[in-house]
């Protein structure tokens, strides 16, 4: 046992045991989702204790309780250490509890003295308590703990000390040890307290003398999903551990680190465990170095990040965003994370966020983060990645407001980071441009020259900076005395860089001419664009972006397009690659991106996700990653997120869909009845599929079919389409019965996981049913349907899992018999 060994210094206190203390509560406020610069304490949603068991006891003072339960038994406190320690904690935490913003020095000195003297007489006194009375210490260092961080302003002074005791004190030996413990409750209770303390110095100590026992530890509690404390508190280690180098990270990982995050993001819905999640891989995306990277590529993480960008909660989005802004920016990974079409949820978030208010929106940023996490985000900042670039600028603005107010502005120019931000606020990327700018502001820096997106506008002397910014500010003269401003830049080629520049060097050429290449992705035509060329481009791929000007030069908008021939391409519009001219008359051909130029569409998208934002964004998620890994071609509408209001584009991408899964979340049918202008989204994607051949697959979680007769009648089929009822536990198994639709290897009338019931020789909706035909389950029973107007929860079944302990589903929830 952890503490087996510990001898007891007084005999007075080995031989009697005392009287229960006098009883008295005193109700403890502990404040939740505490981070700070370097430490996220242990984010619980109530203020209950939990064991290892699922038993909880009130966390109402620990310093006068008597007793508390924990497990399966009643433990007294009977040692006089325990006692007496806990009634004193109790007598100071009414003064931390009084410490705010606006105290003063002198009061948070004075706590400063209490406390840490305090801490260091529970690290002794803890060798001295018998271990059946340990959780309940620990407990109670841990609520101290806890309240310490959580101190605006003062919080990171109070509780780095606190934790400085526990690590100079013998302290953290003591919890590692506790980690390899078989008594559960005290493996717990330990991890709870280190996930509180795992500041710089308390990480370096852990990774050189007990990495491997606190992260099994934090395994076992990652990996304990029906207690969501006990997942808290993992998930809430693993993100701290990802936070040192790059060898603890490899090692995190070897021993299964990343897979339980991965997990854990996937199948628990707790919000807290959540955000450790999306932290954690932001930390490991800029503590891992170049191998972990692949490693994370190898696990599909940038896939399994979509759901967590896209979830409503904004702190797990944002560092969902800025793990796949640090991936991005690794040129050896690029192409993965950009095919996994999660980047395109970077700048919607941005764009719909303020970053001074969105500091002060949650406890997680009130404290900033440390000098050495935000020298990783500096090579974030500097790379040619427009996603990147904002999203590093973003998080520097929110960094700069809070170093200004704790007077260390300092630290900016000693990571590198001023120089990088006045590129980027010079730059032509309009948002991270803006951002940077905002933070050099609060960082009282000279603001550079501005360039604006609008290259086509651009001045001579804007050209010239553009020039000094890509390195090429020796031929700065050159350019001037021939007037080349934004319209003649982007027209020029490499005969021109000869003849007209001087430019003699072909690989200063090479690389002037990837320099143009960038620019012109990034450029905004909006000025000379009417027709929407540079978005039909876009849709192709970034890379033909960079034609947008040479074809409306040469008098092409999206209207002649498909009249253009290869020769039209090559010789006036100056497009040289063949393979670039064969995509873009194949895209005009199979009418991509461009409305009615013939009347058959190419059906080259494999599914259409159509979810209700409200309750199925989630879900909706998900399934896009799911079916992307087994190789389907997905769209799922992300700006609908952001923007608010429906776009015609999405019907002819409908149309262009072989299949559509409609994910029928509550209520999500609701706005439908009634509905006899064509207003709802749903109705309008469910309407275009209808008429364009494309298989609707309804995909329901805990939905209640409507009466078809109170649908509008034009959608009013799709209550007769068969489909898969969605169990969460159970993903693979849902996506497998799903996949053999798309496939369409289940007949109608195969119910698995569906709508079966066969009434007048046409499907209807009924309750879903499990059959044996996958390989998970082996059916004992199922219900009949009981009507078309029923529900996905209307079944009771037991259900064997490779045939053997029963799971019983009541009401759509699956209890694993132990």
């Amino acid at each position: 046992m952890a503490t087996a060994s510990m001898k007891v210094a007084s005999e007075t206190y080995t031989t009697e045991k005392l009287a229960s203390a006098k009883q008295g509560e005193r109700q403890s406020v502990i404040a939740h989702g505490v981070r700070h610069q370097e430490k996220h304490v242990a984010s619980s949603a109530s203020s209950k204790f939990i064991g290892f068991k699922g038993v909880s006891s009130s966390s109402q003072s620990s310093s006068t309780k008597c007793s508390s339960q924990m497990g399966s038994g009643m433990l007294r406190l009977e040692c006089p250490h325990l006692r007496m320690l806990i009634e004193d904690t109790g007598k100071h935490l009414e003064d931390l509890e009084k410490l705010s913003a606006g105290s003063s020095k002198e009061d948070v000195d004075k706590a400063l003295v209490i406390y840490t003297g305090m801490f260091s007489k529970f690290v002794d006194s803890y060798r001295l308590i018998p271990e059946e009375n340990i959780p309940t210490c620990l407990k109670t260092i841990s609520d101290v703990i806890h309240k310490a961080w959580a101190i605006p302003s003062h919080g990171h002074t109070l509780g780095s000390s606190l934790c400085d005791v526990l690590r100079n004190n013998g302290g953290l030996d003591i919890l590692i040890k506790s980690c390899c413990s078989q008594n559960k409750n005290l493996l717990f209770c330990s991890a709870r307290v280190l996930e509180q303390c795992l500041t710089t110095e308390n990480r370096s100590y852990i990774a050189e003398n007990g990495l491997v026992s606190v992260l099994k530890a934090a395994r076992i509690c990652s990996d304990t999903r029906r207690n969501v404390d006990l997942t808290r508190v993992g998930t809430g280690i693993l993100e701290h551990l990802f936070k040192h180098s790059e060898s603890t990270c490899k090692q995190v990982i070897r021993q299964g680190g990343l897979k339980s995050v991965i997990n854990d993001s996937r199948y628990c819905n707790d919000v807290e465990t959540l955000r450790h999640c999306s932290s954690a891989l932001a930390n490991l995306s800029l503590y891992g170095g170049s191998e972990n990277h692949q490693a994370m590529i190898c696990e599909n993480v940038q896939n399994w990040l979509f759901p967590l960008a896209f979830h409503d909660d904004d702190n797990i989005k944002y560092y969902a965003c800025l793990a796949l802004a640090t991936l991005v920016a690794n040129k050896e990974i690029e192409a993965a994370v950009n095919r996994s079409g999660a980047l395109n949820l970077v700048e919607p978030f941005l764009m719909d966020h303020d970053p001074a208010e969105f500091s002060a929106s949650s406890v997680a940023h009130i404290h900033g983060h440390s000098k050495d996490w935000l020298e990783r985000l500096v090579p974030v900042l500097n790379s040619n990645r427009k996603e990147a670039q904002s999203l590093a600028a973003f998080h520097f603005v929110m960094e700069a407001g809070i170093k200004n107010k704790q007077c260390n502005t300092e630290i900016f120019r000693e990571i590198g980071a001023v120089e990088s931000l006045k590129r980027v606020a010079s730059s032509p990327n309009a948002i991270a441009s803006r951002y940077a700018a905002q933070a050099l502001k609060l960082m009282d820096e000279e603001l550079p020259h501005k360039l604006s997106q609008q290259v086509p506008l651009w001045t001579v002397e804007d050209v010239i900076e553009w020039l000094k910014q890509i390195g090429f500010f020796n031929y700065s003269k050159e350019f001037f005395d021939s007037r080349v401003d934004g319209d003649l830049l982007l027209q020029l080629n490499e005969v021109m860089l000869i003849d007209d520049i001087g430019m003699l060097n072909g690989i200063l050429r090479k690389r002037f001419m990837r320099e143009l290449g960038l620019l012109k992705k990034m450029a905004d035509y909006s000025s000379c664009d009417f027709s929407d060329l540079h978005r039909f481009l876009m849709n192709i791929g970034s890379e033909m972006i960079q034609y947008t000007y040479p074809l409306l030069n040469a008098g092409v908008d999206a209207k002649v397009l498909k009249y253009l021939t290869d020769d039209q391409l090559l010789r006036d519009c100056g497009i040289e690659n063949s393979i670039h001219r064969l995509r873009l008359l194949e895209n005009v051909r199979t009418n991509t991106g461009v409305s009615n130029l013939d009347g058959n569409v190419d059906k080259n998208i494999d599914v259409f996700i159509s979810y209700r934002r409200s309750t199925g964004s989630q879900l909706a998620s998900l399934l896009k990653v799911h079916l992307e890994l087994r190789g389907f071609r997905v769209f799922i509408d992300v700006e609908r997120l952001e923007a608010g209001k429906f776009d015609n584009n999405l019907l002819q991408s409908v149309r262009q869909a072989k299949h559509l899964i409609l994910v029928l979340t509550q209520s999500s049918l609701d706005r439908c009845i009634g509905d006899i202008d064509h207003k709802d989204w749903i109705h309008r994607e469910v309407v275009a599929a209808l008429s364009s051949q494309c298989n609707i697959i309804p995909l329901t979680d805990n939905f209640q079919w409507p009466e078809p007769e109170q649908l509008p009648e034009d959608m009013r089929a799709v209550c007769y389409f068969n489909g898969v009822r969605w169990i969460h536990d159970y993903q693979e198994a849902c996506v497998e019965k799903l996949e053999r639709f798309i496939k369409g290897e289940t007949k109608i009338g195969d119910g698995v996981l569906g709508r079966s019931v066969v009434l007048g020789g046409v499907v209807t909706p009924g309750t879903p049913t499990l059959r044996g035909s996958l390989n998970t389950y082996q059916r004992s029973q199922s219900n009949e349907s009981k009507g078309s107007h029923s529900s996905d929860r209307d079944s009771k079944e037991n259900i064997l899992v490779n045939g053997k302990e029963p799971i019983v589903l009541n009401d759509g929830v699956y209890n694993l018999h132990e």
